[in-house]
């Protein structure tokens, strides 16, 4: 009720009870539309009354995506976000769940289904289906070249596994290679995904469940203490031990600078380990990591999650240092 009527029921002297009661029924309406409101702006449900969970972003690598959820696509709208990416990118679980493989569609090519422990269903379309690093379209919908090396289909996975790789089979076939990304609360019709792939934990790598790997890491150097042990760089490639490559990154990443961690250049010149501290930022650097058991925190690249083993400098931005 605005101060107008209720000053105009006053003024013409009505009944205290009948301007009490118009007041509580605005005020319950008002209170009904707000929950409403709160309702529609909570997150999505999903089974068992949980809510759809922080995701692990799909895709492993430079990516590039918009909210195209809604768009036309002919007679029908787009039911998912494509997320632009270079052929055979390793393609990760969204959450821990179950995953099905589906081989037979004109549409989406070679595809599967995650369903989410939260009870979220995800669709990952236009999988591989090339040989070569070429649209051959000679290979089929199998693991190995759709899906992750030795994945089962019905396979129980964990997040942030390797599930499958980026293509364009289906109707994309000949187009940019992408993953058309489907989210499925309750396992119901599909909703944008947009906002969850903003907020989702992005992988800096992504290797066999219960693999030891180590990395190749080159890049620019942001900065470095011996002191502390922490060694910052912005990575703009990586190889890890278990084959994977990465290229075209820009992703900063914070090391555990260990302790007789070599430090040398590409003349075999060694230096002490507080030689990084005065390496000015942006100098070029490689390093090599120890091996260690995989985790997520050190998928995510989460600081200190991965330790140096060796550096390895230029002479020519050591001799800033040592000159």
């Amino acid at each position: 009720m605005n101060g107008k009527v209720f000053a105009g029921l006053i003024g013409s002297r009505a009944p205290v009870y009948k301007v009490l009661e118009m007041w509580n029924r605005n005020f319950l309406i008002a209170l009904v539309l707000a929950v409403a409101a709160c309702s529609l702006a909570a997150p999505l449900a999903s089974g068992g009354g949980k809510v759809v969970p922080r995701i692990v972003f799909p895709v492993v690598g430079k990516v590039t995506y918009q909210d195209d959820f809604g768009d036309s696509r002919g007679r029908l709208a787009h039911q998912g976000i494509d997320i632009m990416a270079a052929k055979k990118s390793p393609v990760v679980a969204a959450e821990d769940g179950k995953i099905t493989f589906r081989a037979r569609s004109a549409s989406a090519g070679c595809m599967l289904y995650l369903y989410g422990r939260s009870g979220t269903m995800y669709e990952y379309i236009h999988l591989n289906n090339d040989l070569t690093m070429k649209n051959d379209n000679k290979g089929k919908c199998v693991a190995g070249t759709a899906y992750a090396n030795g994945l089962k289909n019905g396979a129980k996975v964990k997040a942030g596994q390797v599930i499958g790789y980026v293509g364009d089979s289906g109707d994309a076939n000949g187009l940019d290679s992408h993953l058309h990304f489907e989210l499925h609360p309750n396992g119901h019709h599909a909703v944008s995904p947009y906002r969850n792939l903003k907020r989702a934990r992005v992988l800096l790598f992504a290797a066999r469940p219960g693999a030891e790997v180590s990395f190749n890491l080159k890049g620019k150097l942001i900065e470095a203490d011996s002191v502390s042990g922490t060694l910052s760089m912005r990575v703009s490639s990586l190889t890890s031990s278990d084959g994977l490559e990465l290229k075209k990154l820009s992703r900063k990443l914070t090391l555990a600078l260990v302790l007789g961690t070599l430090v040398s250049d590409e003349n075999a010149d060694t230096y002490p380990l507080s030689v990084l501290d005065d390496l000015e930022a942006n100098s070029a650097i490689a390093v090599a990591t120890t091996t260690a058991p995989l985790t997520l925190a050190a998928e995510t690249g989460a600081a200190l999650a991965l330790a140096t083993a060796d550096v390895f400098i230029p002479a020519q931005y050591l001799a800033r240092t040592t000159g």
